[in-house]
């Protein structure tokens, strides 16, 4: 099979996509034929070498968390599970592939009515709105901020907020501010004069904070009033210690039960998951430039059945200079 791989720390030119063997299902495992993988920027920083000192590589590496698939092969034991069924996965820094193998419990089901690339895509970005949003104790009635909240973690954790009966401030490029509107989001513009433009937005003040892009966002929360127990981090771990806020995410509530909660939402259209762009395989340095860029509107995903580079697309660059949109 064809599987993304890097051999040391670096740039994009480390990332390759090779001919490995095709996994096989252990007792427990289940292998499935992946048919689309989300790309997340924490992959960018592992391959760079910049969280080595927490997740290290071991080389050659994989990469990938998020699929969507179908199973392939059931191992001794798998009794939840046969062939033929549609999953959406996660899986260990191994799913950017044709074929992957995963725990038995790794697994839920895929709803008909999501698309593959939707259901591939939200693995690492829906549970960790979950945990940062539940971290912070955001109930009815709350106002709350988000930072970059057109990007892949940002617009899940605005739209869950919202369905909690919160009021969302959420940072954007002023390209974003009117897909925000329709989410039921307040936009604000991430530069020079926040903290006085949420002050006049919120006048009542900021309940809580979650910061999905860094660049200070956790002195901007500060300055606002918040507690530091009711900021999430997913991004400024420096602050975690500094600071005393919250760095809760994915480790936190990636399970069956939310996943499976967060599918049904989005099967009820009441979630809705942006896809920026979708890239064949061989593409993989082409989809994490454009993810590196940190200019996408949601999701940028892998699709092993895509055959056609989407190239560049005009009239979806606006705001180039602002790179307050995406984070994860």
């Amino acid at each position: 099979m064809k599987a993304v791989r890097f051999e040391q720390y670096g740039d994009l030119d480390q990332l390759t996509v090779e001919d490995v063997p095709k996994p096989r299902a252990a007792p427990g495992e289940v292998v499935v034929a992946v048919r689309a993988a989300g790309l997340n920027p924490g992959e960018s920083a592992i391959r760079e070498g910049l969280m080595d000192s927490v997740y290290p590589a071991t080389f050659p590496s994989g990469q990938g968390t998020d699929f969507s698939g179908v199973v392939d092969e059931v191992g001794e034991g798998v009794e939840e599970w046969k062939v033929g069924d549609e999953v959406v996965g996660w899986a260990t820094r191994s799913s950017q592939a044709e074929f992957v193998a995963v725990p038995h419990d790794h697994l839920v089901a895929k709803p008909d009515n999501i698309p593959w690339e939707v259901a591939g895509s939200i693995s690492v970005a829906g549970p960790t709105a979950y945990a940062a949003l539940r971290a912070v104790r955001a109930t009815e009635g709350d106002t709350v901020v988000i930072a970059a909240a057109a990007g892949g973690v940002g617009v899940l954790a605005a739209q869950l907020a919202k369905l909690g009966g919160l009021t969302v401030i959420g940072t954007a490029s002023e390209h974003n501010h009117d897909f925000l509107r329709n989410l039921g989001v307040v936009p604000v513009t991430y530069d020079d004069g926040l903290v006085e433009r949420i002050r006049e937005l919120a006048p009542q003040g900021v309940d809580a904070y979650l910061d999905c892009f860094g660049h200070g966002n956790v002195e901007t929360a500060l300055e606002l009033g918040v507690a530091p127990d009711r900021i999430n981090t997913i991004i400024d771990f420096d602050a975690v210690e500094k600071h005393g806020v919250k760095a809760e995410g994915s480790a936190q509530a990636t399970s069956q039960a939310v996943m499976a909660e967060l599918l049904g939402l989005i099967a009820e259209t009441k979630l809705m998951v942006p896809i920026e762009a979708v890239f064949p395989l061989d593409h993989i340095r082409d989809a994490f430039r454009e993810l590196e860029e940190r200019h996408g509107r949601g999701k940028y995903v892998v699709g092993i059945d895509v055959v056609e580079y989407p190239g560049e697309r005009e009239g979806e660059r606006a705001g180039a200079d602002d790179r307050s949109d995406q984070a994860s």
